[in-house]
């Protein structure tokens, strides 16, 4: 603050706040004090009112004072019932200050009948007992079966979260056999009942290996905190963690949260709820199966037609190498040799013809034939044969032939 000297001569003064300024320190002060974030108010409801916003105003009060208290519209739409004036209630929340009007009031986020203070607050310690022994820690979930062949159900036999379990299941998922191991879900009886009933599927899972249980849901309808306390027993929320098979815990309405809740694998909002997460669609099945069926008949469709074309090209490719082409290449191939011998043939005898017509001529030039054609005669002594090259050869008297070139005739030598 910065002092100042007062007009009239008095002692200094701080500075002055605005109101604002004054309104806001107190509600840092009252907001930055960690008790008042986390806190519990027993009291009477007055003045209960809901806005047209549908956010509720009312106030708590006791014999000795009042504070105004505030419940959003969110938080009102998870009450079961909203409350009346002049009940009595505990009202959890954080203080806060509403600076428009300059007053403290309470935050309410959850808002219990009086007369179950107790067991919420027992809820709320062994809750976070059970926590901090990691009994609700998220990498111990385990997801649930996609197609499930048979469901145990832990609930009372004759319950109506029963029959609606068995309708939401055989309207989506026919297929599936249902287990029931029966229970009572609310007194004292109620945990002793649940526990062997999830011992008795895990047993039954383990004996039975050709039909396993694969997954269980724990069921039962909405309910007061009472009704529903069974689901917050110690030994129930630790035998729902220890289960070797999946559990699905479907307890009251969406708004009632159990310790079954947090120690189960996957929790629903309602019994029926729990039968829908439980078992797949049959009308998203048919939709996925013809889906998938189309996309086979595509890929089959593309493949058989590649697979064509490749043997059309094989088929192209063996036909360069077919025998059949091979053999008529040969068959031209043994014509164009065969005409070739004949040409070499006929060109060699042309030229035998010309060499014999040589030689023909230059015998014919030395023949005798030749000789006789030009007039002269070839003389054989009959007797001997011989021919007569000389007169000395011949007597007076002695036969001769004559040759000439048109024939023979006989002569006698004078």
């Amino acid at each position: 603050m910065i002092e100042q000297l007062s007009l009239f001569g008095g002692p200094t003064i701080s500075e002055p706040y605005t109101v604002s300024q004054l309104t806001g320190h107190i509600r840092r002060l009252i907001e930055s004090d960690v008790e008042l974030r986390d806190v519990w108010v027993e009291g009477e409801i007055s003045n209960f009112h809901r806005a047209p916003s549908r956010h509720c105003y009312f106030t708590l009060k006791d014999a000795d004072a009042q504070v105004p208290c505030v419940m959003w519209r969110n938080v009102a739409q998870a009450q079961h019932s909203l409350p009346l004036d002049g009940d009595r209630v505990l009202a959890h929340g954080r203080v806060g200050v509403y600076e428009a009007g300059g007053r403290y009031q309470l935050y309410v986020d959850q808002l219990q009948p009086a007369g179950v203070g107790d067991l919420y607050l027992a809820f709320e310690r062994l809750k976070a007992q059970l926590k901090a022994e990691g009994l609700f820690a998220p990498e111990r979930k385990r997801p649930l079966p996609h197609f499930p062949r048979r469901i145990g159900v832990v609930t009372s036999q004759g319950a109506a979260a029963l029959r609606d379990i068995l309708n939401v299941l055989s309207r989506r998922y026919p297929l599936a056999e249902v287990l029931l191991a029966p229970a009572t879900v609310q007194g004292d009886a109620a945990p002793p009942q649940i526990i062997a009933a999830l011992e008795a599927l895990n047993a039954r899972a383990g004996a039975d290996e050709l039909h396993p249980v694969d997954v269980i849901i724990v069921a039962r309808g909405g309910g007061s905190l009472e009704e529903l306390w069974a689901f917050n027993d110690e030994r129930v929320a630790r035998a729902v963690a220890a289960s070797r098979i999946p559990v699905i815990c479907g307890v009251g309405h969406e708004t009632d949260f159990s310790l079954a809740d947090f120690a189960a694998d996957v929790r629903a909002p309602t019994p029926s709820a729990a039968a829908e997460l439980v078992a797949p669609d049959r009308a998203d099945l048919r939709a996925q199966v013809a889906g998938l069926a189309a996309a086979l008949t595509t890929t089959l469709q593309g493949m058989i037609g590649e697979q064509r074309w490749r043997l059309a090209e094989q088929a192209r490719a063996l036909k360069h190498l077919s025998p059949e082409i091979q053999l008529a290449q040969a068959r031209q191939r043994v014509d164009d040799l065969l005409g070739r011998a004949e040409a070499a043939v006929r060109h060699g005898l042309a030229l035998h013809r010309e060499r014999m017509g040589g030689i023909a001529g230059r015998l014919a030039g030395v023949s005798p034939l030749g000789t006789l054609e030009r007039g002269y005669a070839i003389v054989h002594h009959r007797e001997t044969a011989t021919v007569v090259r000389s007169v000395a050869q011949v007597a007076p008297g002695d036969a001769l032939d004559i040759r000439v070139t048109d024939g023979d005739f006989e002569a006698t030598a004078a």
